[in-house]
């Protein structure tokens, strides 16, 4: 039997990245990637379908080359400011006590948390169970096999605005390849970057990309809150147009080569870069560049904070923060994350993957390895085969319509 096969898109603000692995010992080893300049969204969402699809196709083009399979379907990455979270309890009853609790009674309790107060214009993209209780047993991580006449689950619900979800959607099909699944981007990089003992102790995770901010915060190996801020580094690279009087594309190289988020740990030298007027080039001091980003850095950060705050408190969050995303690689930031936030800080980068996978080491492919990640963890082997069995569709619908009769008759 051939190892399992499958692909996923993370489409960001600046790049699209469209990854394919297969599992190999329940390990992900990397068969290609195709990154490219994303076009066509602006901090997550779609304002140019056309653009957008033709980033989405160019991604897609050079991972099919780079790894020899033909991509089907493909799991996606959501985030943007239309998607927001709230935590729901579900309830059933037990048909028959004398015999254990089965996993027809999961989706029946996970089916009966779906069921919540939104918009016309919002969907349920995830019902992620956070803990069960069995007839008042409190905190049940499993309760497959045990035995109790009603069951609890606590869940954690991301929805997200119907039109943004169709536009996303419409583009990676406009590409030719289907959508298996939509995965909110900061539960991707959190299976990716942060280990199980840090969720188990609290965790902020903190994903930086290029138009927005994501975050996760988990407590007790759960999690309870989950958001997206429309600011990330792109914001950064704006303000030193605006201060350094330079063309985006050289703010850009000029955070990348000389930025800090910590002044003082700076020389106070100059530094050549292009600029706007008739010289084309101007002298810069680096504490300045560093000022600027601090300055923007520190604002990004106090966002995050009242988004913590509004989760939960300071103390069930042992293990911090995890920073990860493209412009958590501007030196200093985690140092600066202590100072504003109050917490430890460290940079989450993926691990644990074989192939080809020295680029997605880097914490700008958290995501994508992270949309692998639980595309393994939430399918079987059948189901995992997606990307490249035209008829997983038609499995999807049957799984669907058998969670409905699940919520309507007990087993």
């Amino acid at each position: 039997m051939a190892n399992p096969t499958f692909a996923a898109i993370d489409i960001g603000t600046t790049k699209v990245c469209t990854v394919v692995a297969e599992i190999i010992a329940g390990e992900i080893r990397i068969l290609g990637t195709g990154v490219g300049p994303s076009a066509g969204l602006n901090k997550g969402m779609v304002d140019n379908i056309h653009a957008a699809i033709e980033a989405i196709a160019s991604s897609v083009d050079k991972a099919e080359r780079a790894s020899g399979t033909r991509i089907l379907s493909a799991h996606v990455g959501i985030a943007g400011p239309h998607v927001s979270s709230m935590n729901s309890r579900g309830i059933v009853a037990i048909a028959d006590p004398r015999h254990p609790i089965t996993d027809g009674d999961v989706q029946r309790a996970l089916e009966s948390a779906r069921i919540v107060n939104i918009p016309n214009n919002r969907e349920v993209i995830h019902v992620v169970p956070r803990y069960y209780v069995v007839d008042g047993q409190d905190h049940v991580v499993d309760p497959l096999g045990m035995f109790g006449s009603r069951l609890d689950v606590e869940t954690h619900v991301v929805t997200a605005g119907s039109s943004a979800m169709h536009n996303l959607m419409q583009c990676v099909e406009g590409a030719g390849v289907r959508v298996d699944s939509l995965i909110l981007e900061p539960l991707a990089s959190a299976e990716a970057v942060v280990d199980q003992e840090e969720l188990n102790q609290g965790v902020v995770l903190c994903d930086i990309g290029g138009g927005t901010t994501d975050l996760a915060v988990f407590v007790q190996g759960a999690v309870i809150h989950t958001a997206v801020l429309p600011v990330g580094g792109q914001n950064m690279t704006k303000d030193l147009v605006v201060a350094l009087r330079v063309p985006q594309p050289a703010a850009e190289i000029t955070k990348r080569k000389f930025g800090h988020a910590i002044p003082s740990m700076v020389e106070d030298d100059e530094v050549l870069v292009d600029a706007f007027g008739s010289e084309g080039t101007k002298s810069v001091r680096r504490r300045l560049i560093a000022e600027v980003l601090q300055a923007r850095t520190e604002e990004l950060f106090e966002t995050v904070l009242s988004e913590i705050r509004r989760a939960t408190q300071h103390d069930t969050l042992s293990a911090g923060l995890v920073l990860t995303g493209g412009a958590s690689s501007l030196p200093g930031i985690e140092l600066l994350a202590e100072d504003v936030i109050g917490l430890p800080a460290r940079i989450g980068r993926p691990h644990h993957l074989a192939g080809l996978s020295d680029q997605l080491s880097d914490p700008a492919y958290s995501t994508s390895v992270g949309l692998l990640r639980m595309a393994m963890k939430s399918h079987d082997v059948m189901f995992r085969t997606a990307p490249l069995l035209p008829s997983a569709s038609l499995g999807g619908l049957l799984r669907k319509v058998a969670h409905l009769m699940r919520l309507v008759l007990p087993q």
